[in-house]
């Protein structure tokens, strides 16, 4: 999805949530579409990242009321969390992660753990926001280490 198709999408679906009074999930898309419009005056075109900054926000909410005994307020973020991953790409597995990283090995001629930048930069570029930097940085690094 563009900027634009995920802003207009957004906009339907708050529609037709708020027609059929799910208030939680109307606030949930008000939320990442003000983050998106916000972002987009701030001159930010990356909508992905918006989308998934948002979502590891929840989830660190989540932990962070869970840490504090409150339960009820975790599985909200949760469910905000679960609403914004809907906009997102599909992630890679960790076999289709080991076969780019292999091949950006390959391609950079990388033999050792020194080298995982110069992988991560190859790999990155192929993964397109499929996959975090961190499973790839930890993929990466097993491969070259072994």
């Amino acid at each position: 999805m563009n900027a634009t198709s995920i802003s207009e999408t957004l906009k339907g679906e708050i529609t037709t949530a708020m027609k059929a009074g799910d208030k939680e999930r109307v606030s949930a898309l008000r939320l990442i579409l003000s983050e998106l419009q916000k972002d987009a005056k701030e001159g930010s075109a990356d909508e992905l990242a918006v989308l998934r900054r948002e979502r590891k926000r929840r989830f660190e909410a989540a932990e962070a009321y869970r840490e504090a005994g409150r339960p009820e307020l975790a599985a909200g973020e949760e469910a905000e969390a679960v609403i914004i991953e809907q906009y997102l790409p599909a992630e890679l597995s960790d076999d289709q992660l080991r076969e780019i990283v292999a091949a950006a090995i390959a391609e950079t001629g990388a033999e050792s753990a020194k080298d995982t930048g110069q992988v991560m930069k190859a790999a990155m570029a192929k993964v397109a926001g499929q996959a975090d930097g961190k499973r790839v940085s930890a993929i990466a690094q097993e491969a070259l280490s072994g």
